[in-house]
């Protein structure tokens, strides 16, 4: 989704950026549906054989399957035919890895070497100057919501609060552990979150999990959050359910009143953005650039501390306050069409060394 709402969506406003589609890992052809991952275009083999099929490598996702001597392969492929390398930094901490050793190591590579950086926050382009010395180009995340869905779902939202005494209703906060990849913390925030939530008129704690680790059965249960659950009290709705499809992601955010982001590492957030697409406010932890990303409820969490008070005053606030209009269809799609905008000049400039976009990430 991310590579495909940076290019235009209409022929009026076409980058003429072609941007070629994944190989299959196997060397096939890959169809909708099928992994794409490892990429097969980080490769120095699939390099040197399709190297006069393109003009600049913009790597967004997928590193993480090469270990930091395969990436270095990579880049030496690069360099050897003269194609220059874009790296957009989504991720300065893998959410997946325990430790950031790994990635660490593999940005040590990608960033040195990129003729051009981006990222998607001020925070995140601060740490990168800081780290590497490097000046990263500000691109923001670009809408997840297809338009015209966005369209169909635009609606005013009241404060909770008020609009429970006015109708009664509910004050949904949504918990999603997921399948508790390495950067979530769920246990920490959620007797704060029962308690807080069912202090509020109206208050549900909806928790959603994925079978793998709420059912006994699942390949990795976890029996201490199971537990956690079944013993809560009755305004906790627990959930428990196989990965979402797209649309039943959409629907499930979009029937939250505050989703509330676990993370105790973490950098940018998809999450976040199609809760903006939707109007939902979200609770979002200090670690990382959440509040850069979009306006949160922030709360104190990290790896090192957790703060209950601030998880409480954010609940609090996104029940009395009016929630942040979400951005309408009409200007997402204006940001699309900027943000195609600007990675054409951005790839245009690597190959005619011209480039008038500010803080240009150029080595």
């Amino acid at each position: 989704m991310y590579v495909r709402h940076l290019s235009a969506p209409d022929p009026a406003h076409d980058d003429a950026v072609h941007r070629l589609l994944d190989p299959a890992p196997d060397g096939g052809t890959l169809v909708p549906g099928t992994p794409w991952w490892p990429p097969a275009m980080l490769d120095p083999r699939w390099i040197e054989r399709h190297h006069d099929e393109f003009d600049v490598m913009h790597v967004q996702f997928g590193f993480d399957a090469l270990a930091p001597s395969q990436l270095e392969e990579v880049v030496h492929a690069l360099t050897t035919f003269d194609k220059p390398l874009v790296h957009t930094v989504h991720d300065l901490r893998n959410p997946h890895h325990p430790t950031p050793v790994l990635h660490d190591e593999q940005l040590d590579v990608l960033l040195p070497a990129a003729d051009v950086v981006i990222t998607l926050t001020s925070g995140a382009a601060d740490e990168i100057r800081r780290r590497w010395g490097r000046d990263a180009v500000v691109l923001p995340h670009p809408h997840v919501v297809d338009l015209a869905e966005m369209e169909r779902r635009a609606r005013v939202r009241e404060a909770p609060a008020a609009r429970i005494v006015r109708s009664g209703g509910d004050f949904r906060v949504g918990l999603h552990v997921k399948s508790l990849r390495a950067c979530m913390d769920p246990m920490t925030v959620l007797p704060v979150l029962v308690d807080t939530v069912g202090r509020l008129p109206g208050g549900v704690l909806q928790v959603d999990g994925h079978t793998d680790v709420l059912d006994p059965d699942g390949a990795r249960f976890e029996p201490e959050l199971a537990g956690m659950l079944a013993d809560a009290p009755a305004h906790v709705d627990v959930r428990v359910h196989d990965y979402f499809s797209d649309d039943e992601l959409v629907d499930h955010l979009a029937g939250l009143d505050l989703s509330v982001l676990a993370y105790r590492f973490g950098t940018h957030s998809g999450w976040l953005e199609l809760c903006r697409d939707v109007g939902t406010p979200v609770a979002a932890p200090t670690c990382g650039y959440y509040a850069d990303q979009a306006p949160v409820h922030s709360f104190t969490l990290t790896e090192d501390a957790f703060d209950a008070g601030s998880l409480e005053a954010a609940v609090l606030e996104a029940y009395t306050s009016t929630p942040v209009p979400a951005p309408t269809a009409a200007e997402r799609l204006r940001q699309r069409q900027d943000l195609a905008a600007a990675h054409a000049e951005i790839y245009g400039s690597l190959v005619t060394d011209a480039c008038t976009l500010p803080a240009a990430g150029r080595r």
